[in-house]
């Protein structure tokens, strides 16, 4: 494979003759399988909220790009190795299907359909999966140069996985805006919001344009990845968080509920059947 020398990156470490790159953004991956863990068990415990299968497979997509970015940030999958374009690849994709994963949650919200059905939860798993595929296998004929796209032809590629998925996330961003302000009694989620897109836009921000300036402030210690990632986590933290506050927690032992949540927005019954029960 060729590419593009970095002129400055974190150092390595070498543990049990094994050279592990990126050590600082190593626990950053670590901890973010931590948080997500805790996060998918309060979903899980909130019954008949709305959305919560689907919130759940927007998490588990993301437990999958963070072992993905693990393993090709930490050297797992070294540079040279004939594995590295198929795992880069597989982070790529899982990376879009969380995209498209969030759009369709936020979309959800509007209730347009019934949460929690059978349809719902497929056409959100056949969209990330072809949505995933699409972003993977472009990557992938990209980096190993087959049929017309080569590594130096790279603008499919970027159109599809930064701008494409860049449009998605601004989606989402307008249609949760439109939700707070137009169906819901508080403004508070707002908050929540403007806060997922601080983190996100500083962490590319600091990753794509400031990375070298860190890694030589920083002594080769952490780059821009380090940063970046710790941001990425933020959000994701973000993205839970605002779908806590407009979700309500209507137990089935609850005597009262005076919640306000998303559920004046449509009139579906929130005593419904989930397939955790």
């Amino acid at each position: 494979m060729s590419g593009v020398v970095p002129e400055c990156y974190a150092r390595s470490v070498e543990l049990a003759n094994t050279m592990i790159f990126q050590l600082g953004n190593a626990f950053i991956h670590f901890g973010s399988l931590v948080v997500l863990l805790i996060i998918i068990v309060n979903v899980r415990a909130k019954y008949t909220a709305i959305g919560r299968l689907e919130m759940l497979s927007f998490f588990y997509l993301m437990l999958g790009l963070v072992v993905s970015s693990l393993i090709v940030d930490c050297g797992v999958a070294p540079p040279l190795s004939t594995t590295y374009a198929y795992f880069v690849s597989l982070q790529i994709g899982f990376a879009s299907a969380v995209c498209i994963s969030l759009l369709f949650n936020g979309i959800l919200c509007f209730q347009f359909w019934e949460d929690g059905s059978g349809k719902s939860i497929w056409s959100l798993r056949v969209i990330a999966v072809i949505w995933g595929a699409v972003n993977f296998i472009l990557c992938l004929v990209t980096f190993k140069g087959w049929g017309s796209l080569t590594n130096r032809s790279t603008v499919p590629l970027f159109v599809v996985t930064y701008i494409l998925n860049a449009l998605l996330l601004a989606a989402y961003v307008v249609s949760q805006i439109i939700l707070v302000i137009f169906a819901l009694d508080t403004y508070w989620p707002l908050g929540a919001i403007v806060l997922e897109v601080f983190f996100f836009v500083v962490g590319q921000v600091i990753t794509y344009v400031f990375s070298q300036t860190i890694c030589n402030k920083a002594s080769h210690y952490i780059d821009g990845l380090f940063i970046g990632s710790l941001c990425n986590l933020f959000t994701v933290m973000m993205i839970y968080k605002f779908w806590d506050m407009i979700t309500t927690d209507d137990l089935e032992f609850s005597v009262a509920n005076v919640e306000q949540g998303v559920q004046a927005f449509g009139g579906y019954d929130d005593d419904r059947k989930s397939l955790y029960h």
